[in-house]
């Protein structure tokens, strides 16, 4: 005997022995056992002549209708759980692949291969209700991988026999395990619909246009309302590979979803899938699938031709050398002029930033400079000097508050007499048009009608402008309505009057208090320490007169500082009008400043 044979003998006694333990065992048991199967067939040694062998001695020792009926049982109450479950889906699927046995073939296609079929389905969709009850991750983990194996399983075992697929694709649990919410379960669904297609092209021209139907309601489906791009992709490239397979499906597409076109184009252009997606497009908006290929090789044929002119043009491109210089000289020259500008108008932006810095640090040692010349002061001066300096403070911003409210009514009047002056211009233009045409009239002959309008046509003019007046009515608002809007515009502006004082008067106070709380601060910052504390710093605490006058002093010297610059310094910046002197410089000097209020 040679060493295969006895081989072969080792496994069939193999077979053999588990399929009488099997037989011998209780009920509970016998998944446990079947799980044994797996060891068996993943033999690497085996050849695939003795494998199809081994796959026949186990569909003879009735193995096989085991596991069929096995697969049907609860495995949350068996050992292993639904793990168990999906490797004997496994075993089944490889045990009924690449095999015909010679003995009872008509029972092993019609009724051994449809339940296979069934009971994986149903395995599927029973492993799928679980994942989507679950709640803890690792559980959820592992069902999907079981999911994955029993999907992978229904797909090995369409691969190998035409008429399981399209018992599959009429299934009414395939057709449930497609309707899930569960996107990750969806899309697994959907990669295996795919697979089942492409491995059996003849696949669905067997199957029912009733199955077919159902199949592309749910990818339809999942095309106008998903959002998620992995549904969006795989939905488009089931749809694309189905009207590939089975061409009559792109007219049943164009009947059924005449809004699909639009919605894809809308929804799923820039998704990631563009490629499949214009193709499913073109194939929809062609109307047949023999329209779509000669679309595709019109363009075909547009690009090659795109591509021949191109490398004409390049061809005659060589030959012109000196166009190529020129156009690479002006390029240089162009890009040389705008690193100039950049550089220029850099240089421009460093030199403003030094000139302002500049300006802020001569601002600052003025000021200090005013406040070492107040301590010189006497005393009994100082009130007098805040004073006039008051004084002349408000008149400088009475007389730039009033040139400013000038300068704003000029401009208002000066646009009122540009508006006049337009209005007078157009209405002599006018008014000498139609003089023109009163004179014209009276030299002119009368006026005859066009040659060939008869009375007919006039009245079927006269119907169609009164057909297209009322399709088209003009829209036009009473005056009842407009009075009404009106008074409810003037009572809303009353209100708004009327409640607008006590906000600018809690407004008022909220910044005096805040202008003294920053006085108050600022005098904290600046106060010596105890031990050297004198009579006048008491009385600075503990009257407010002193900072407030240094405040006022402060303030006032720098507005003259602005208005004292040479008229060649406000040249282009921002001194150059009072008004437009820096928000944040003014809220300092005067938001530290507390001016009283109540």
């Amino acid at each position: 005997m040679s060493p295969s044979e006895s081989k072969q003998d080792d496994i069939d006694s193999k077979i053999l022995s588990l399929a009488a333990e099997i037989a011998d065992s209780p009920d509970q048991n016998v998944p446990v056992l079947l799980l044994n199967l797996k060891e068996i067939l993943g033999q690497e040694s085996l050849g695939r002549n003795e494998l199809k062998k081994l796959k026949e001695d186990i569909y003879s020792c009735g193995l096989t209708e085991y596991c069929n009926v096995v697969l049907k049982k609860d495995f949350s109450k068996i050992q292993g759980g639904w793990s168990a479950a999906a490797q004997l889906a496994d075993i089944l699927s490889k045990s009924c692949v690449d095999i015909d046995p010679e003995e009872e073939k008509e029972k092993f296609h019609n009724e051994v291969l449809p339940k296979a079929a069934d009971n994986l389905l149903n395995l599927a969709r029973r492993i799928q209700k679980r994942y989507e009850r679950a709640v803890k991750d690792e559980e959820k983990a592992e069902l999907y991988n079981n999911f994955h194996i029993v999907t992978n399983s229904v797909c090995w075992l369409c691969s190998g026999h035409i008429d399981v697929a399209k018992q599959t694709l009429q299934s009414e649990d395939f057709h449930q395990l497609l309707l899930t919410d569960d996107v990750k379960t969806r899309a697994t669904m959907m990669s295996v619909l795919e697979n089942l297609v492409r491995v059996n092209s003849a696949v669905l021209t067997k199957t029912d246009e009733k199955a077919i139907r159902k199949i592309l309601d749910e990818l339809v489906y999942n095309l106008l309302e998903e959002t998620n791009p992995v549904i969006g992709s795989l939905a488009t490239k089931a749809l694309l590979l189905m009207t590939r397979r089975h061409p009559p499906i792109v007219k049943i597409i164009c009947t059924h979803y005449k809004a699909l076109q639009i919605q894809l184009s809308k929804k799923w252009t820039g998704k990631g899938f563009g490629r499949e997606l214009h193709q499913l497009l073109d194939l929809l908006y062609a109307g047949s699938y023999q329209q779509g290929e000669m679309q595709r090789l019109h363009r075909a044929a547009c690009l090659i031709q795109a591509a021949w002119r191109a490398y004409q043009t390049r061809k005659r491109l060589k030959k012109l050398p000196k166009a190529i210089t020129r156009i690479q000289k002006s390029f240089r020259e162009r890009k040389a002029k705008e690193r100039l500008l950049s550089q220029r108008l850099k240089e421009e932006e460093e030199l403003r930033n030094h000139v302002q810095l500049q300006r802020q640090r001569a601002l600052r040692e003025f000021r200090q400079r005013q406040l070492d010349l107040l301590e010189i002061v006497p005393a009994s001066l100082v009130d007098v000097y805040l004073r006039e300096q008051e004084q002349k403070a408000a008149i400088l911003i009475q007389k730039l508050w009033r040139g400013h409210s000038e300068r704003r009514k000029f401009h208002d009047q000066k646009r009122a007499l540009k508006e006049f002056k337009a209005a007078v211009t157009l209405q002599r233009a006018a008014l000498r048009f139609l003089q023109r045409r009163r004179n014209e009239r009276h030299i002119l002959s009368p006026w005859r009608g066009p040659k060939g309008l008869t009375d007919e046509r006039r009245t079927e003019l006269k119907k169609e402008v009164e057909d297209y007046i009322a399709l088209h009515p003009c829209s036009s608002v009473s005056m009842e309505s407009c009075k009404e809007l009106h008074q409810k515009t003037q009572e809303m502006l009353r209100q708004h009057v009327m409640k607008r004082h006590p906000h600018r008067k809690a407004n008022q106070r909220r910044e005096a208090l805040l202008a003294q709380i920053n006085t108050d601060v600022e005098l904290l910052m600046n106060s010596p320490h105890l031990q050297e504390v004198t009579e006048p710093d008491i009385d600075a605490f503990t009257s407010r007169s002193g900072p407030v006058a240094a405040r006022a002093k402060e303030c006032h010297h720098t507005m003259l500082q602005f208005n004292r610059w040479p008229w060649w310094k406000k040249l282009g910046d921002e001194f150059l009008d009072p008004e437009k002197i820096p928000k944040e410089d003014i809220n300092t000097e005067f938001e530290t400043l507390y001016l009283g209020g109540s």
